[in-house]
């Protein structure tokens, strides 16, 4: 599941495939930029903002994309087979003497002007893995609205960049509080506690796939606390896990480890 780790990987794999490197390919599959061809120029560089990526090119261009839940970008060697799903799902083809990045299922993108980026990132709240990481920032967006519940303000872009609901529900259990209790309710130092721990855990994740909470050499499926878990024993207290929501907002929970109130929308566990 992209969250900001996923994505500042996928942007370091594409920018080692592509930037300083003349581009011999540049196919959009959508109707609104396919007949545009920037074969020629160069890539300068691709970079995450949050859960965006932008691949910046020679001439004042920037190829803005967003994973959003099942969105992916491939690379691969020239002359390799491509693998990530059929043909229908392939949305961009970028590509040079060495490699071909390709991106399937991307549900946003869009080519701008480099001038324009703040147009589709200026809202975003300080990057958790960028330059601009301002944890004292993080924590006054997070608490502005002291009646928001906790894990509502912790997946909005717009006061913190690169938290999706996998670590919603992870950053709650390590807070103790479920992800319904309003941001004003949090015990005093946890909401500081909360914002240094979106940082280490995205940081510690950003080199790899295999996204851990968990310390230690846990196995596969106790690598997270709480998200995807539901019905199986809590990893701290044995308690059965539960789950509430549906399609991409579900949420996870321990019902004795956290305090707070509970969402009951398709409660299961």
């Amino acid at each position: 599941m992209p969250e900001g780790d996923t994505v500042w990987l996928t942007a370091r794999k594409l920018n080692d495939a592509l930037a300083g490197r003349v581009l011999t390919v540049f196919d959009l599959r959508v109707p609104r930029f396919a007949t545009i061809d920037l074969t020629g120029r160069e890539v300068l560089d691709v970079t995450p903002r949050g859960k965006h990526l932008l691949a910046r090119i020679d001439g004042g261009f920037t190829l803005h994309s967003h994973l959003r839940m099942d969105g992916s970008w491939r690379v691969f060697a020239a002359g390799e087979r491509w693998r990530g799903g059929p043909g229908h799902q392939i949305r961009a083809v970028l590509g040079n003497s060495e490699h071909t990045a390709v991106g399937y299922r991307l549900p946003v993108l869009e080519l701008l002007r480099t001038q324009d980026e703040e147009r589709v990132v200026g809202h975003l709240g300080p990057d958790l893995l960028g330059p601009d990481w301002d944890p004292g920032a993080a924590v006054r967006n997070l608490l502005a609205d002291s009646d928001r519940p906790l894990g509502e303000a912790l997946l909005d872009q717009r006061n913190l960049a690169g938290i999706g609901n996998v670590y919603k529900s992870e950053l709650a259990f390590l807070a103790r509080a479920t992800p319904w209790l309003p941001v004003g309710e949090l015990p005093s130092g946890v909401p500081e506690r909360l914002v240094a721990t979106a940082h280490r855990l995205l940081e510690a994740n950003k080199n790899h796939f295999d996204r851990r909470t968990t310390p230690g050499e846990r196995r596969t499926e106790q690598r997270l606390f709480v998200y995807g878990r539901a019905g199986r024993p809590c990893l701290r207290c044995g308690t059965l896990i539960r789950k509430a929501g549906l399609d991409e907002r579900v949420t996870y929970w321990c019902p004795c480890c956290q305090s707070g109130p509970v969402g009951t929308a398709g409660a299961i566990g």
